[in-house]
């Protein structure tokens, strides 16, 4: 997998080059937290094959398992803690593997390319905010013209774009605004078909206050950028990488010796677990 940092100044690029770089910089970002999804689905299914089994789970899958229903807002955590019996687990397992599911790469990269203007917008740049997305309680970047009577709502912000794909897909797989994209997925894989991009944005259109205008627009940015070509999208076999971009020599010279101190300190261990789903 490539991580790609750039210190280039985005808007002076072409728009071209600028749609170039932006895909290639998030679509591993994408493929990554799909694969993320899929080791979790994985981890859910022998769970439940342990229930069904008629034995009880490990006490790090039992707690794993409630923090997971709460993330997904299966449940309130007093609710969800109360369950002791197999046959609930069970039922929450079920519920897990219905919010927590692919979401096909194409429509993330379109989201993406929509929210933050292919990475130039000023919440993508402060904040790396790719998907526009709210958050309550004083947190977060203002907007410019900030909407009184929806309380004190900001552009959540994050330390690394990774963050913001995180949160983008735990967003899709809890919100109840996003259930009609939920069953589209649910019906489309119990009918066997392949996720599709272009139908799964049918279910987004609580994504923003314009509705069917914005399925519509986003519809437009997949179609002219092809990017359902992304939507089956894995990782070759191959170890994980990180490119960073430096403008000069003396720059290059400057990273590489503190991407050495980084290691030595145990910094640069620690970024890269925090890239994980959890």
């Amino acid at each position: 997998m490539v991580v790609w940092f750039s210190c280039l100044d985005r808007s002076q690029l072409k728009v071209r080059t600028k749609k170039e770089l932006f895909y290639r910089f998030m679509l591993p970002l994408v493929v990554h937290a799909n694969t993320m999804v899929l080791d979790r689905r994985d981890r859910l299914k022998l769970m439940s094959q342990t229930l069904d089994n008629g034995k009880t789970l490990s006490a790090t899958d039992d707690k794993w398992l409630r923090e997971m229903a709460v993330v997904l807002r299966i449940g309130k955590r007093e609710k969800i803690d109360g369950i002791q019996d197999n046959a609930g687990l069970k039922k929450v397992i079920d519920q897990a593997l219905y919010h927590l599911d692919v979401i096909p790469a194409g429509l993330v990269l379109g989201q993406a390319a929509y929210e933050s203007g292919y990475g130039t917008s000023r919440f993508a740049v402060e904040g790396n905010s790719l998907f526009g997305q709210w958050t309550f309680g004083g947190d977060g970047l203002v907007p410019e013209q900030q909407r009184k009577q929806l309380g004190d709502h900001r552009i959540a912000s994050y330390e690394w774009p990774f963050d913001s794909v995180r949160g983008y897909f735990i967003n899709l797989s809890s919100h109840p605004a996003y259930e009609d994209f939920r069953r589209l997925r649910a019906q489309m894989k119990a009918a066997g078909k392949p996720l599709q991009s272009m139908v799964l944005a049918d279910g987004l259109k609580s994504y923003s206050e314009k509705g069917t205008e914005y399925v519509k627009t986003l519809k437009g940015i997949m179609r002219v950028n092809n990017l359902t070509v992304a939507d089956n999208a894995v990782f070759r076999d191959e170890p994980m990488r990180f490119v960073m971009g430096a403008e000069d020599e003396a720059e290059a010279k400057k990273l590489r010796a503190r991407l050495e101190e980084m290691k030595k300190t145990g910094e640069f261990e620690k970024i890269v677990e925090r890239m994980r789903l959890e």
